[in-house]
């Protein structure tokens, strides 16, 4: 008896996280269940001498396009489609054979794969790549850097 009124005053005290979340659930599959939340605005953060750590929150995640928008050369230059799942199309508007070259980075700055633009289309096969962000910049032969696109690979 005397257990049973410990294990009630004990359970009466536990504490447990509690977050107002927007949404979250249980996902399933073969390798194990893993419980997720959306909107998680509760967290602590732990800081000493070496960093800082929050545990609990959800960071932003945001999508916007880097570099400049008029080049030097008076091209334009966009990328499509983005998000992709297997190549990301280069267009330049009024290419003139200017010598040109792209450049494909992971979001360690890790250089992925390079190529010519000789073209006023370029395609980049993304196809083997892992599902994550990256880079791609396109630069001129002075290696100046002309427009830099932030790409999601799905």
């Amino acid at each position: 008896m005397a257990v049973l009124v410990a294990g009630l005053l004990w359970a009466g005290l536990a504490q447990a996280q509690e977050s107002a979340n927007a949404s979250g659930g249980d996902a399933t599959g073969s390798g194990g269940t893993l419980a997720y939340s959306v909107g998680q605005i509760v967290y602590t953060t732990n800081t000493a001498s070496t960093g800082s750590v929050a545990q609990g929150v959800q960071h932003a995640f945001e999508i916007f396009t880097l570099g400049i928008k008029e080049t030097e050369l008076n091209i334009s230059l966009t990328a499509f489609p983005n998000p992709t799942t297997e190549n990301i199309t280069l267009q330049i508007s009024n290419y003139n054979n200017e010598r040109l070259v792209y450049q494909l980075f992971d979001m360690q700055g890790k250089q992925i794969s390079n190529g010519q633009i000789v073209a006023q289309q370029t395609q980049i096969n993304m196809t083997i790549l892992p599902v994550a962000t990256y880079v791609v910049n396109v630069v001129n032969q002075q290696n100046k850097k002309l427009q830099s696109f932030k790409i999601i690979k799905n």
